[in-house]
């Protein structure tokens, strides 16, 4: 396991510890806190952990590197999380010299937590400290899938750039990437290369335009729930009520709408890792954008202290957790098969991947009533799809 001191700097509980709520009622009260005076020897106890990424560099917002700081302060001034998971608050990482030189800590840290199942929750910095969550997974030689919260596809058709705006050239073009699948929530097309939306739509991926999330939200809830890294770019929300970022835009998400998303990513019982960036304090107006990110985690977390593992069960017929319904489609030969939990309510879809095994798809039950009016669901034609290729 990693050894905090070689990696973090503790937080500093003078600077931060602004509670509205006293005692046993503010969120610090089940958060075990590394500082000067307390070092967290043994992490195997907890089952999240909040990095601060103190890097704004290789982004054209470098103001970025002082939000963990000032989100953290925002964070601890709120309400406690209710049940009784763990957490550890780690401090913020050592800048490397480099930019290169904080990619290799942060890969580091992460490959050692998520191997270890404990949830990382990074507070950033840019969006390009996602290719630190990618090279973890490919050390761990583990396939994932990334869903981004981002009004933007952070892809250019310069192949020799790098930075937050195009951190998907660095995953996509390296062949040795365990990589698979790429989910957008929240896409502005205005904001977008027409040529970069074909590419990621010819890989099957799944990319909903702002406009559609908005009029069904609970819809993407199956989308996080089969993600295995989730970042969300504070621009995705819109700029009356998130200012502080360096390239806000006047539509996007309201401040509700992307605490329920942070919320979906929380109960997700297959997300491995979170991450937030890209807030500026210094663009910032009262701390208002801070203060909005402070409450997305909050929304994660709480979320996290009700997840329900139900996935691993799915194959199990005799668990009586579960009720499978077979629908016929004329245009198909074989009948789709339905999951639905007794417990949570929330459904699935059952395939054959290539080695004939069967894998399952979260859906909604609207792709279920879908079916039963005898059209074939969005979900089954992108996965179906992604299996063959």
């Amino acid at each position: 396991m990693i050894n905090l001191k070689d990696y973090f700097d503790p937080v500093s509980i003078e600077k931060h510890g602004l509670e509205n709520l006293s005692g046993n009622a503010g969120f610090p009260h089940n958060t075990v806190i590394h500082t000067e005076n307390i070092t967290i020897s043994d992490l195997s106890n907890f089952r999240v952990v909040l990095i601060g990424v103190p890097d704004g560099r290789n982004s054209p917002d470098p103001g970025s590197s002082a939000a963990p700081d000032v989100i953290r302060q925002q964070l601890y001034s709120l309400a406690r999380i209710p049940g009784k998971t763990k957490m550890a608050d780690l401090g913020n990482m050592k800048q490397g010299m480099s930019f290169a030189d904080t990619i290799a800590g942060l890969t580091d840290v992460l490959t050692g937590l998520i191997s270890e199942n404990i949830f990382p929750v990074i507070i950033g910095g840019s969006s390009a400290l996602v290719t630190a969550i990618d090279r973890s997974f490919t050390l761990l030689n583990s396939g994932y899938t990334l869903l981004s919260v981002d009004p933007r596809i952070d892809y250019s058709n310069n192949p020799d750039s790098f930075d937050s705006m195009n951190y998907l050239n660095k995953i996509t073009g390296n062949s040795k990437s365990t990589f698979r699948h790429y989910i957008n929530i929240g896409y502005q097309t205005y904001l977008n290369d027409q040529q970069v939306l074909n590419r990621f739509s010819r890989r099957h991926s799944e990319m909903v335009r702002i406009g559609d999330v908005r009029q069904a939200v609970y819809l993407m809830e199956p989308l996080f729930r089969d993600s295995d890294a989730a970042v969300f770019d504070i621009s995705a929300v819109r700029q009356s009520d998130a200012p502080g970022t360096a390239m806000p835009s006047p539509n996007g998400f309201y401040g509700e709408e992307i605490c329920l998303l942070a919320r979906y990513a929380g109960i997700s019982d297959n997300l491995k890792v979170f991450g937030l960036f890209d807030v500026n304090p210094g663009l910032d107006n009262r701390n208002q954008t801070t203060g909005l990110a402070a409450q997305i985690l909050w929304f994660l977390l709480e979320g996290f202290s009700q997840k329900q593992y139900e996935t691993p069960l799915l194959s199990n017929n005799n668990t009586g957790r579960f009720i499978r319904y077979h629908v016929r489609l004329t245009d198909l030969e074989e009948d789709l098969i339905f999951v639905k939990s007794n417990l949570t309510e929330r459904w699935w879809i059952e395939l054959k991947d290539e080695n004939n095994q069967n894998t399952y798809i979260s859906c909604s039950h609207d792709d279920y009533l879908k079916a039963n009016r005898n059209e074939v669901p969005d979900k089954w034609v992108l996965a179906s799809g992604r299996l063959k290729s």
